[in-house]
């Protein structure tokens, strides 16, 4: 379990190179800055970056396979709601040759959100400024989302980018458990749920 910011950069750290933890340090500037102007994170979060959010976002890609994150897997990440970046930028940061695709529809947070991919210098990684309903469906290679929809919503609104391949990463907090126990037996049975590493008490959803 991660229960310090220091804990929290040495498992980020693990799990990618110089080059990675440098664009994750200068998206958490980027964030610390933005949230000054616009309400990003909590403010009480902001000494618990990199546990809170960064660490947290971070612990999706172990939840997937090798394969969903190579060259070879078809489509790109999709992540749903991404509001300041949480998971998704974490994600492009983390795999900056993976495509990956932030659907927002808040006016400042795309601004941030294509600031902060110019920044890092993410040439696949691209923002839907838009409902999610109005996006062009494409297949995508994982899906994730936080904090963005009750999970039978979720489901719906991301059908038309899902294919079997198609893996889900979905933290849900401590309403993981009861989220999933409230489908119905024939689709509670594709998805089961992992602890989370950053919350004792939260849990991940995942369909793999």
């Amino acid at each position: 379990m991660i229960t310090s910011e220091t804990e929290a950069r040495a498992y980020v750290a693990e799990l990618t190179d110089a080059a990675g933890m440098a664009r994750l340090e200068a998206f958490a500037a980027l964030v610390l800055e933005e949230n000054q102007r616009q309400n990003l994170i909590a403010k009480a979060t902001e000494p618990h970056l990199w546990q809170r959010h960064i660490a947290d976002s971070a612990q999706l890609i172990e939840n997937v396979s090798r394969e969903t994150l190579g060259p070879n897997a078809g489509g790109p990440w999709l992540d749903l709601g991404s509001g300041p970046g949480f998971p998704g930028l974490v994600i492009a940061a983390l795999c900056p040759n993976m495509p990956v695709v932030l659907v927002e529809s808040r006016a400042r947070r795309v601004e941030f959100l294509e600031r902060a991919i110019a920044v890092l210098d993410l040439a696949k990684c691209r923002v839907e400024g838009q409902r999610l309903e109005r996006v062009a469906p494409f297949p995508a290679r994982a899906i994730s989302a936080r904090a963005f929809a009750p999970f039978p919503r979720l489901l719906d609104l991301s059908a038309p980018f899902s294919t079997r391949a198609t893996r889900y990463v979905l933290p849900k907090g401590r309403s993981a458990a009861q989220e999933l126990a409230a489908l119905k037996p024939s689709i509670r049975a594709m998805f089961h749920v992992k602890h989370s590493l950053t919350d004792p008490e939260a849990g991940i959803i995942v369909k793999a």
